[in-house]
């Protein structure tokens, strides 16, 4: 079948969208990380709500700390998207081309994007899990990657895969809901548009504001397994300087859903699984938008130059066979 081009360029410019985002809204990203992985025990908490996490950070003067773990979350953001997008793209070409259809339906837009979701999820696990356990450390005793990674066993890593798994509805519901609203308004916008102007395409306001509605519906439906899953990656603060086993082996205990979900009920009942849960959509809605901004606005640009460099490679290739 050859390499997919198109697919390439949708990866590479939906990357890169998700870089900058990523790098953009960084320090909100750590404060909501560890808020939300904090739980209520007997009435109090250490943060009540997300300005203290920030509060913290300049009263300590660890301000640059609100950055720890950056080029882990943007290793992590790259890769994940890249796949996620080359897979999302690969797999709605394929089956078009299998299927005969000239569109994609809903379901089957959500199978899709189910399908490049788990792909992403099990390629990205490990980067994900340190990213959130280097967030949710102690201002400025953050590890390096190499050590979070491996001061654990191999499982270790994997601490939360059940959940990621799960979370794979959340961009499914959120791409797909994007591009059904993306289709409807661009073929709107043909029916006025004249045939020889130029391609119909979103304007950057239209692109934020549809990835941000797409992005509250997904976060909204499915905020508590991401609360689960940040409690399960999240840092062993207090067992920092513990070196009993058992209290160790109890934390352990506690990093499983069923041992997170009892956690949250007990301490701080149902309304405990949406804590944090405006700082999320905030978070997450902000950066989404954002990402799917910049890729609509970088998508033409990546394909010309993808184009450009297999012209390159081809012209290339055939001087090599003339001579």
């Amino acid at each position: 079948m050859g390499v997919d081009l198109e697919s390439i360029s949708e990866a590479t410019s939906g990357a890169i969208g998700s870089l900058l985002s990523t790098t953009i809204l960084y320090p909100l990203d750590t404060c909501k990380t560890k808020y939300q992985a904090e739980v209520q025990a007997h009435g109090q908490r250490k943060y009540r709500n997300l300005s203290d996490v920030l509060w913290e950070a300049v009263s300590t003067g660890q301000v640059l700390s609100l950055y720890q773990g950056l080029g882990t979350k943007n290793l992590q953001s790259f890769i994940a998207q890249f796949v996620y997008f080359y897979g999302y793209s690969y797999f709605k070409r394929l089956y078009l081309e299998n299927s005969g259809s000239k569109s994609i339906g809903m379901k089957v837009n959500l199978i899709l994007a189910a399908g490049a979701g788990t792909c992403t999820a099990i390629v990205t696990q490990p980067l994900d899990t340190a990213s959130s356990r280097m967030q949710t450390s102690a201002f400025g005793k953050s590890k390096g990657l190499w050590k979070t990674l491996t001061e654990g066993t191999l499982s270790d890593a994997f601490d939360g895969l059940g959940i990621s798994l799960l979370l794979t509805s959340n961009p499914a519901i959120q791409y797909t809901v994007f591009d059904q609203l993306k289709q409807r308004l661009l073929k709107q916008k043909l029916k006025k548009a004249d045939h020889d102007s130029s391609p119909v395409v979103l304007s950057a306001f239209t692109a934020f504001l549809l990835g941000a509605m797409s992005k509250s519906i997904a976060t909204f439906l499915t905020y508590p397994a991401i609360r689960c899953k940040v409690m399960i990656q999240a840092a062993d603060l207090e067992d920092d300087d513990d070196d009993d086993k058992t209290k160790r082996a109890q934390s352990k205990s506690r990093k499983t859903v069923s041992g997170v979900v009892s956690a949250i009920w007990r301490r701080e009942g149902i309304l405990g699984f949406f804590k944090g849960l405006d700082a999320q959509i905030t978070k997450t809605v902000l950066s989404s938008a954002l990402l799917l901004m910049i890729k609509e606005k970088i998508t033409a640009t990546t394909w010309v130059l993808i184009l450009a460099i297999r012209r390159s490679l081809l012209l290339r290739n055939g001087r090599l066979k003339n001579v």
